[in-house]
């Protein structure tokens, strides 16, 4: 602090009463005043004008107060009220020049501002200086009495005065010791004292209640000078530590801390410009409540631009901040205690309500900080459980025995976390997101929960599924009278060996032994629900399962080898059985059988539909007879139903229209094996031509050329005869197959003629291309065809593989069908439209191809003759 700038004189109030805040605030700051707390003294001074108040003042405090110029005459020197800060006196010591009474310049009647300015000196002061001329002790109309009058009466209106140090100081002593003066002058003060109009409440008072009177004396400054300084400094040893107990300050009660003196000190001029009367102690609230006010904004304003708390609350936005609880409770009670020692000295209800009011407002501002740190921690407890959760899972542990564990750590953590997290300033509850945090992790519980359970059912269902669908399938395609055992036996084996194991897997969740058991009936009845779904897929295509059931009976035989119709077998008989077991499969795939009590559907059926096929009723059976004529099956329940009766009858009608053709087909095949074995012309027909014809079978015999011309000539007849295979054409008529073999005959010889050009050409383009690359080179022999090795019995199909494809006119010989294994070539009924334009071929190859083709024509001829 700069002593000179402290020392420095500063107008408080002026000579209109206008109090000057403005160079009031630089004195303060200049001075230090505000950082005194309670430990400072105001001294002030009064006395008539001209009675060296100032001179006093600067010898007394070192201040440099302005003197009255003795060279120029007696005026009014200092107007208003003037304040500085004593320099070297301990505690701060604030010293006040008030403008002196009984001027000239105001008048007699203009003493307004003098008792104004007598009652804040009063309100504000903890010493006053009544300044007042030796002469005037003992004197009625001495000019110090309108003075203490005016101090008695002001006095009057202060509420709860406190009580205020009355130091007179006689000035230019005379020889008359002080021991003497002071008595006189405590009179005279009583006297005045006792004259002044008081209150009821105070009307006995004694002044020292109100008061605390001193006295002392001081030499002439003019005329002994040295002795004055001396006495001055004597004086001045009097100030020093004046607020301790016992000292000159006297009583303290109400004193304003010192930061709040230089408003207290316009609050209270402003009061008393309004002629109210002033109330000291509500004064004193007010103060305080305003200095409060002003420390608390700016303590809270310290610590939203505080660095700590600025960096805590961004590094809380994006993560959980370590010791966060403890970081943030030392940035608040920085500052709270920073109020508290500014505050201290103010009024005690008015400093804790303030208090409050700025914790409230720290609190609510660091709270979002608080609460985004228990989101994060909200949200790292959820991921932590999600994660242990999962490990635990993972090394076999039961469910609920993890969620157990799992949830009880991370939930002491998380409120182990909390309390970190919160600051011993604030009582903040988290109970409500520790709630919250409970419910995410049973939230989450519940959704693994759900999740697991569905797992297992799926991979127990998909167990199920695989291990019933093929079987029952299987079953389904081989359906006969134990098929229903056999799908029963399969169930219960399956169930009894994967519903165990799905139990003991429902054991970790600890659920309750309903739920369990109700979750594997859910599964049995799923299991159920696969073989009636097959069921009832499999009854939906009962007609072409029967079909194929037909078909596989009777085309081929017991040992699962295609049939050969030669006219041997017993076509009703093998069709019968046929149909027999198509008809078992009906009855199997008609309801469903969950219980081992035997039904009629089998026989119903049969002696419904198979015998009846095969005997029919009476004509005067009636229609209400037929068993078949109804929606319902006995002792089957409808829910198990899949073919109804009626259903069934219509289904095998449908299933008998389409095997007809099989049947047919097989019975046809047998006559026409039967045609072909039996081609030889009766006996008597061969005794005939030999009686005959013995010219003609010499004349061949004389002649071997006729003959074998005659041969050839019978092989190509023959070989066309089988390509067009005359005697289908002629099942259906003589005229229709006439006109059909007349129409293929010329189609056909072209179409041998053609191939066989074709195939000559081939055959000269690569003799071609041999001679151009390689003419030194020996030809090598062309490779011949295998040769042509067939039994009895080997099929047409192996017949016709070896033989030059050019040769034959007809298409490719369709495979031997079940219904017809009997028959030996297809007739080439579109050989036509197959017929592409060929180029002749040459004359010099046309022998040879023919003779091929004559030999491969009585090799076919061959295997006919021996089938």
């Amino acid at each position: 602090m700069d002593e000179a700038a402290a020392a420095e004189a500063v107008q408080l109030i002026d000579g209109e009463g206008e109090f000057a805040a403005d160079s009031a605030e630089r004195f303060m700051a200049a001075a230090g005043v505000a950082g005194c707390g309670l430990s400072y003294a105001v001294v002030s001074i009064m006395g008539p004008q001209s009675s060296g108040k100032s001179t006093l003042l600067n010898q007394l405090f070192g201040t440099n107060f302005r003197e009255m110029d003795a060279f120029r005459g007696r005026s009014q020197t200092t107007k208003g009220i003037w304040i500085a800060r004593c320099v070297g006196v301990e505690p701060c010591t604030v010293v006040m020049d008030l403008e002196g009474t009984d001027g000239r310049e105001r008048g007699e009647d203009d003493t307004a501002f003098e008792k104004q300015s007598s009652l804040f000196a009063l309100a504000i002061s903890d010493i006053v200086l009544i300044n007042m001329w030796c002469h005037d002790i003992g004197r009625e109309q001495a000019a110090n009495k309108p003075l203490l009058k005016t101090v008695f009466q002001v006095m009057m209106r202060l509420f709860s005065p406190r009580k205020t140090t009355l130091l007179f100081v006689i000035r230019d002593k005379t020889r008359t010791p002080l021991e003497h003066l002071e008595p006189v002058l405590r009179e005279d003060i009583q006297k005045i004292w006792n004259s002044v109009a008081k209150p009821e409440a105070h009307k006995d008072t004694p002044i020292s209640e109100f008061f605390n009177v001193q006295v002392t004396a001081l030499p002439s400054f003019e005329e002994k000078e040295e002795q004055f300084r001396e006495q001055v400094q004597q004086l001045r040893q009097r100030f020093s530590n004046s607020i301790a107990p016992g000292g000159l300050a006297g009583d303290r009660r109400g004193v304003v801390p010192a930061s709040g003196f230089l408003f207290s000190s316009q609050q209270i001029w402003k009061v008393i410009r309004e002629n109210k009367d002033l109330d000291l102690p509500a004064h004193k609230v007010m103060v305080a409540t305003v200095r409060c006010d002003e420390i608390a904004h700016e303590k809270f304003s310290c610590l939203t631009s505080d660095a700590e708390w600025m960096e805590l609350e961004s590094d809380v936005q994006s993560g959980p901040v370590p010791g966060f609880g403890k970081k943030l409770g030392y940035i608040v009670d920085v500052h709270m205690q920073e109020y508290d020692k500014e505050a201290i000295y103010f009024d005690e209800a008015v400093r804790t309500a303030k208090r409050q009011l700025l914790k409230s407002r720290v609190l609510n501002l660091v709270q979002p900080a608080f609460q985004k740190m228990l989101a994060h921690l909200r949200t790292r407890a959820l991921e932590k459980y999600k994660t242990e959760l999962n490990l635990t899972l993972e090394s076999g542990k039961g469910f609920a025995a993890a969620v157990r564990d799992t949830t009880e750590s991370n939930l002491n953590e998380f409120d182990q976390g909390c309390a970190d997290a919160v600051i011993e300033q604030a009582d903040w509850d988290y109970s409500k997101i520790l709630e919250k945090v409970r419910r995410d992790v049973e939230d989450h519980t519940l959704s693994i929960r759900e999740g697991k359970l569905s797992e297992l059912t799926n991979h127990a269902k998909e167990k199920l599924r695989k291990a019933l669908v093929e079987p029952v399938e299987s079953l389904f395609d081989a359906a006969g009278p134990s098929t229903w055992a056999s799908i029963r036996n399969l169930f219960k084996r399956e169930t009894e060996a994967i519903l165990p194991e799905f139990q003991k897997n429902l054991a970790g969740f600890e659920m309750e032994s309903a739920t369990s058991e109700g979750m594997v009936s859910k599964l049995r009845d799923y299991a159920r629900s696969i073989v009636e779904n097959k069921a009832k897929e499999e009854a939906g295509k009962v007609l072409i399962h029967m079909k194929e059931r037909f078909t596989t009976v009777f085309s081929h035989d017991k040992d699962s080898i295609p049939r050969v119709w030669t006219g041997k077998e017993d076509v009703r008989a093998i069709a019968k059985d046929a149909r027999s077991a198509a008809l078992k499969l009906l009855s199997v795939l008609a309801a469903i059988r969950w219980d081992e009590k035997p039904d009629k559907i089998e026989k119903i059926l049969t002696s419904t539909l198979l015998d009846g096929s095969v005997t029919p009723k009476s004509k005067g059976a009636s229609a209400s007879s037929d068993p078949l004529a109804s929606t319902t099956w006995e002792e089957v329940s409808p829910k198990y139903t899949l073919i109804t009766p009626s259903q069934c009858k219509s289904l095998w009608k449908q299933f008998k229209a389409e095997t007809e053709f099989a049947i047919t087909q097989a019975v046809s095949t047998q006559q026409a094996h039967k045609r072909g074995n039996g081609r030889l012309p009766p006996p008597w027909a061969m005794v005939a031509i030999a009686v005959l014809g013995f010219n003609e079978i010499m004349t061949l015999l004389r002649n071997p050329i006729y003959l074998f011309l005659l041969f050839v000539g019978y092989l190509l007849v023959k070989a066309l005869a089988v390509q067009l295979d005359i005697n289908r054409e002629f099942q259906n008529g003589v005229v229709p197959g006439i006109i059909s073999v007349t129409a293929k005959l010329i189609p056909t010889l072209q179409n041998i003629l053609n191939k066989v050009a074709t195939e000559q050409q081939q055959q000269q383009g690569h003799h071609q291309d041999a001679a151009a690359e390689a003419p030194q080179q020996q030809q090598q022999p062309q490779p011949q065809p295998p040769p042509l090795l067939l039994s009895p019995r080997s099929p047409m199909s192996e017949l016709r593989r070896p033989l030059h494809m050019p040769f034959s006119p007809v298409r490719k010989a369709v495979s031997p069908s079940p219904s017809s294994s009997s028959s030996t070539v297809t007739s080439p009924r579109n050989a036509g439209e197959d017929q592409k334009p060929r180029q002749m071929v040459p004359h010099d190859y046309k022998g040879s191809k023919i003779l091929q083709d004559l030999q491969l024509n009585l090799q076919f001829y061959y295997y006919n003759s021996c089938c």
